[in-house]
């Protein structure tokens, strides 16, 4: 039988692909988009798309500056990729491109859900005395819409929305605003979340204990510099040694 950890005053979780998930695969899912929105254009190779739409997403999301201004204006932003994927294959219609990336957030939407241990993590840690934030970049309106679809507020102390603050995530103020609210150091928190900069890197760089969430068990990318406290596949082992 596992003994209870050694738990830290406060831990501060990230939002997406950590305690909530709709898309871990997206060329899959852009597939099944192009798949089940009828009227394509003609000759319109599917898996060839969804790989190019995949392939300027990723482009797209590699620029932190990029990054930043995009996340804050979604559905702005997965247009401009849905274009420039489909630019690539020689496919210009703007009316696809709106009808396409609108059904893609529309099934993106009514696929997120909290992952099952989620709540009963959440739950067991605030009775155990941790204090509980939960810290997200986004758009004020995408992921307040997020938190209170789940009702997630009410597990956490502090919550902290980038479009609502004005910065967030890997920004220095946005990790000290988040502990100020909490009360507590970063010497004192366990920061836990999916991306490897902004819940690893930065973090233990300001003293954090970092954890690494790997949702589907796909272990730490090749070549890349982060060196995770620790790496949990499922939340319940935050709770478990």
């Amino acid at each position: 039988m596992s003994r209870t950890p050694a738990l830290p005053p406060a831990i501060l979780f990230d939002l997406d692909d950590t305690l909530i998930t709709a898309h871990l695969h997206p060329r899959e899912a852009w597939h099944r988009a192009i798949d089940g929105l009828p009227e394509r254009p003609e000759r319109l190779d599917v898996p060839g798309a969804a790989s190019a739409i995949h392939e300027a997403a990723r482009w797209f999301w590699s620029d932190p500056d990029r990054h930043r201004e995009g996340r804050l204006d979604i559905h702005t932003t997965r247009r401009r990729i849905v274009s420039r994927g489909l630019s690539a294959l020689g496919v210009e219609d703007d009316g696809y491109v709106t009808r396409l990336s609108a059904h893609f957030s529309a099934m993106r939407t009514a696929e997120t859900a909290l992952y099952p241990d989620a709540v009963d993590t959440l739950v067991a840690l605030a009775g155990r005395g941790v204090r509980l934030g939960l810290i997200t970049n986004g758009s004020a309106a995408e992921q307040r819409a997020k938190i209170e679809r789940f009702d997630l507020a009410r597990h956490f102390v502090h919550v902290q929305v980038e479009g609502e603050m004005g910065f967030g995530k890997p920004e220095e103020q946005a990790y000290a605003h988040a502990l100020s609210a909490l009360g507590t150091t970063a010497a004192d928190t366990w920061i836990v979340g999916d991306n490897l900069d902004w819940e690893v890197v930065v973090p233990q760089r300001l003293g954090f204990h970092a954890i690494w969430r790997d949702p589907v068990g796909k272990g730490m990318p090749a070549g890349h510099p982060a060196k995770p406290d620790r790496i949990i596949t499922r939340l319940a082992e935050l709770l478990e040694e």
